[in-house]
């Protein structure tokens, strides 16, 4: 089986800590869902810099990442159809980008 990371792109933080023991029960739930094609859970991340040759710049970049996963998965497609019941999609604003994760 191959590894794919999931991006996650989108969404917010809760609001109140109702909604956040919601949401993270949802997110539970859903990895759980998964068994052991779930490799890593990953985390929510903080707004990104971007670093090039000219020096480290705030704001996230065009498409700011808002946390990852990684999941083992037979193929894309597969690896896309265990995605689709991520409970970033309540967010209007939420997309995963799934890539694979090349072994060296």
């Amino acid at each position: 089986m191959q590894k794919f990371l999931y991006a996650y792109h989108g969404g917010g933080a809760p609001e109140t800590q109702e909604e956040g023991e919601r949401v993270m029960k949802a997110w539970m739930d859903w990895m759980g869902s998964m068994g052991d094609a779930l490799v890593d859970g990953g985390n929510p991340v903080g707004m990104s810099s971007t670093l090039t040759k000219d020096g480290l710049k705030d704001g996230g970049g065009a498409n700011p990442l808002s946390g990852y996963t990684v999941v083992q998965a037979e193929s894309l497609e597969a690896a896309a159809e265990m995605a689709r019941g991520c409970p970033i999609f309540e967010a209007d604003d939420a997309s995963i980008e799934i890539a694979p994760i090349m072994e060296m």
